[in-house]
């Protein structure tokens, strides 16, 4: 529990904290991880230990001080600024695409929050704190879940499908024909199957886009029988 009016804690009482600081901050972070985000395990980690020192500091570091005249703590001065810098921290998440497409808000979401778990770590709330922490997990995983499962149905983040030998050369033809349908991609790769000498095309898209029109778009390009095998990733 946090208490103003002492200003001592004991070399146990703070390790206890900044552990508690890593292993939360590593919970949030190896999911990040998972999803392969710049702010990841690392990342993460550190937030919620330098966080949680920072509400140490401020609560107990200045009991030198404390009571005499003309000196004031406020530990909620601290807590502030930790909320407000570590905005910008998360902002470097954030990456502007193409489009008007964003994305590392979510990230950017995390490590703010991870930093307010930091700081009710920092001043003993561990309860809070490890509650905070399942609950950012379960938005970040649960809800996506949620989210795919009752609102994405037929979206997809890209589509794979293959094409015969020689299609590679009609790379500038599949361009021509998303963009026909309206289809903006991020990104096209290709392999070549040694097995059958085929072509393994990707395409990535800047947002989720709806199954049944690309399915009109491959549809254009099987008249020709070239498409072999598609596969949809949501």
């Amino acid at each position: 529990m946090l208490n103003f009016e002492s200003t001592y804690i004991d070399e146990k009482e703070v390790l206890i904290r900044l552990c508690v600081a890593t292993v939360l901050g590593g919970i949030i972070g190896m999911e990040r991880e998972q999803k392969e985000w710049v702010a990841g395990l690392r990342t993460h980690i550190l937030v919620a230990v330098g966080s949680t020192l920072a509400m140490m500091v401020s609560i107990h570091g200045y009991g030198d001080v404390a009571g005499k005249k003309g000196f004031e703590i406020d530990p909620s001065r601290v807590a502030a600024q930790v909320v407000s810098g570590v905005g910008f921290l998360g902002a470097g998440t954030i990456i502007f695409l193409k489009r008007e497409v964003i994305k590392g808000l979510t990230t950017a979401a995390s490590i703010w929050s991870l930093a307010v778990v930091g700081l009710a770590v920092g001043g003993g709330m561990y309860w809070a704190a490890v509650l905070t922490t399942f609950l950012v997990l379960f938005v970040l995983g649960g809800i996506k879940w949620i989210e795919k499962r009752f609102f994405n149905r037929g979206n997809c983040t890209a589509v794979h499908f293959k094409m015969p030998k020689g299609a590679l050369s009609k790379i500038t033809a599949i361009e021509a024909i998303f963009a026909k349908h309206k289809i903006p991609f991020d990104e096209l790769t290709y392999t070549t199957d040694e097995t059958d000498r085929s072509n393994d095309f990707a395409l990535a898209f800047y947002r989720k886009q709806s199954q049944g029109r690309i399915l009109k778009a491959l549809e254009e390009m099987q008249e020709n029988g070239e498409i072999l095998k598609i596969r949809f990733k949501l």
